[in-house]
């Protein structure tokens, strides 16, 4: 069954997490991704902790293997003029190009959006980072941390004063990977009515910043938020989380007043209906803390498991926390098909289900792996690409007949 994207030619000069993971989402619609690492050390979090067996080969890093399965792999030097040239081939038949370097680093090596669209008209080039192309910051490193930090989220998940840092890279996943899809298909759409391609500049740090709805709402409201003290916070007794009787945590999220209701009606406290946020009680009063240790006294007398017996006929909006091993066992998950094991690996997917479309967890590719395929699908012969080896250009798996 052919895919949505197939045919559809992508150029990867990410690294870790936010680059590899929008296009590894590209691949999994069918694109030709190219991963291009350079002759070095290539893409470190191959390296990274925690490393298992993979299947066929040594160990690698189940993250790596997640966010780049379903690529092809070109080690190349691009310091190197024969192997820039090499690229600029490659360039002429890419539709997109995604870079995540520094500002400037493409430019100097002579592969920015101008050097490549003079050759490529309808080329769209991505430069994604943490703060974007220009601005004070523009040139500063930094990490998921950092962007949530600038961003004003970081201090919402204050938790006994100090922030909690979330589990999930939200920078690099919200931040990057999914803020870069909308403009990217937008260009694409253009350029295959117009014929020319443009430059998408991408700023994590900005991206967060424009997803922080309710926070800055209420900072234009005049009532900057205190983190534990805001509706999604922790500070209405409707969504919060409650200590069960074994250890366990409850997730309450009966925003709405009949969830509320019904969540009351679940635990034998009708008579908190009338203290739900939106009847006129501030998120972080006294008289809210006392509703919510009157819950919590109350979640506490059962365990985990005899809670969910008794909300699993009620609309309420609760849910057990559940570690990640058990989220990856979850029945709700089992159901739909979504966890796919390659030995020691999970991959999850598809991020979403279309109709004609078909899901296969493929491998990510081995450092260099693809780099005689690409040299050969650009028309080099076993002379030149022995030469290309020897002479430094490009690094990777030789085959035979190459030598």
């Amino acid at each position: 069954m052919t895919k949505a994207f197939a045919g559809l030619r992508v150029l990867d000069f990410t690294t870790t997490i936010a680059g590899p993971h929008c296009t590894r989402l590209l691949a999994d619609l069918g694109a030709d991704v190219v991963k291009i690492e350079d002759c070095e050390a290539g893409d470190y979090l191959r390296t990274f902790p925690p490393q298992v067996k993979l299947i066929g080969r040594g160990k690698g890093n189940p993250v790596f293997e997640a966010v780049n399965r379903g690529k092809r792999s070109l080690r190349i030097n691009l310091k190197v003029p024969v192997a820039r040239d090499l690229f600029f081939r490659l360039a002429e038949s890419a539709d997109v190009l995604i870079e995540s370097f520094r500002p400037g680093v493409m430019a100097k090596l002579g592969l920015g959006y101008d050097e490549l669209a003079a050759r490529n008209a309808r080329l769209v080039y991505c430069s994604l980072s943490g703060y974007g192309q220009d601005g004070p910051l523009a040139a500063q490193a930094g990490h998921d941390i950092n962007y949530l930090a600038i961003a004003g989220v970081l201090d919402q998940t204050r938790a006994f004063e100090w922030p909690a840092i979330p589990g999930i890279q939200i920078a690099d996943i919200l931040g990057g990977a999914l803020s870069v899809l909308p403009p990217l298909l937008a260009a694409l759409y253009a350029a295959q009515r117009s014929g020319r391609g443009r430059a998408i500049d991408v700023a994590m740090a900005e991206s967060v910043l424009a997803h922080h709805f309710f926070a800055n709402a209420q900072v234009d409201a005049g009532t900057p938020p205190a983190a534990e003290r805001t509706l999604l916070t922790g500070g209405a007794p409707c969504y919060r989380c409650y200590e069960t009787s074994d250890g366990r945590l409850l997730a309450v999220g009966a925003l709405e007043h009949k969830f509320w209701t019904a969540f009351c009606d679940g635990v034998g406290l009708a008579s908190l209906k009338r203290k739900h946020w939106s009847l006129g009680e501030a998120p972080g009063s006294s008289q809210a803390h006392a509703t919510m240790e009157r819950v919590a006294g109350r979640i506490r007398e059962c365990s985990a498991a005899e809670w969910e017996a008794v909300f699993s006929g009620i609309d309420a909006c609760v849910t057990t926390v559940a570690t990640p091993a058990e989220a990856l066992a979850h029945p709700q998950f089992v159901a739909r098909g979504v966890v796919h094991k390659r030995g020691a690996v999970s991959h999850i997917g598809p991020l979403a289900r279309a109709s004609r479309d078909r899901f296969t967890a493929r491998p990510a590719p081995r450092a260099g792996q693809h780099t005689v395929e690409i040299l050969r699908d650009l028309g080099c012969d076993a002379v030149v690409i022995n030469h290309l080896f020897v002479s430094g250009a490009v690094r990777g798996e030789r085959a035979p007949g190459t030598l």
